[in-house]
């Protein structure tokens, strides 16, 4: 089963998404950020789960993500496609651009990044070194394509601990790593989806200039202006990526 996990702004496939069930799963970790809802989409089966909580009630820093992760895999999902609003850093990545990053560089601390606590079994250690689904990825190109959607199809995300936006000199930082967007939610989500054998992709929508890209500060109406326009293309490329991948 295919999984949606929604970022700032989305917090329902949308309203021909047929709900089922809503699932607030035990897990090992604790909670989830909000009950997974079970359906059909497209007429595909589908499970979403807001990342942030219902109303975007918990920060970036504070999201369980090993219950999330823990909690989808429970429920027999394959393949997870992650929506992350992000932070343009390169130029080809202005406001409202939809990218697909392929690289990712984690930044974060003070998360629970892995399943393996090694406290009653010997450690396991996961390759990483292409953090995203080759499979997913073509998918979305493929639904980008027939949709005449623009999509940037490389790029490396840079992962930081939130819930404050970085400073110019950081993101300076950022850009001389390699880093083309910056976000705050990518990890741990990426490896623990590795640790569990998930397929699993991010596409990322741009809804700032990162800080000292452009002239002036970042003014968060601006945000949630790009972030409504954005999406409306989001669920159409998601839908369509559905299909692809459940066929």
């Amino acid at each position: 089963m295919l999984a949606i996990v929604g970022g700032s702004g989305l917090y329902s496939p949308g309203d021909d998404f047929q709900l089922e069930e809503s699932l607030a799963p035990e897990t090992p970790y604790g909670e989830t950020s909000a009950e997974i809802g079970v359906g059909r989409w497209h007429g595909v089966p589908l499970a979403f789960l807001a990342r942030h909580g219902p109303r975007h009630r918990i920060p970036p820093h504070r999201i369980n993500y090993r219950a999330n992760l823990w909690a989808l895999g429970q429920l027999g999902v394959t393949r997870i496609i992650a929506v992350n609003a992000v932070g343009g850093i390169a130029a080809e990545l202005p406001p409202r651009t939809l990218a697909l990053p392929d690289q990712i560089i984690d930044y974060t601390s003070g998360r629970e990044h892995s399943f393996e606590v090694g406290e009653d079994q010997p450690v396991r250690h996961v390759d990483f070194s292409y953090p995203y689904s080759e499979v997913l990825r073509t998918a979305l190109v493929a639904a980008a394509r027939q949709q005449q959607l623009a999509l940037v199809e490389k790029g490396t995300y840079g992962v930081t601990n939130g819930p404050r936006l970085e400073s110019a000199a950081e993101i300076e930082r950022l850009r001389r790593d390699g880093c083309t967007m910056v976000g705050m939610t990518g990890m741990p989500e990426a490896a623990l989806a590795r640790e569990l054998e998930i397929d699993y992709a991010c596409l990322a929508l741009v809804v700032n200039w990162a800080a000292g890209v452009a002239d002036g500060v970042i003014e968060m109406t601006e945000i949630v202006e790009h972030i409504e326009h954005g999406m409306r293309r989001v669920k159409a490329l998601l839908g369509v990526t559905a299909k692809m991948v459940a066929a």
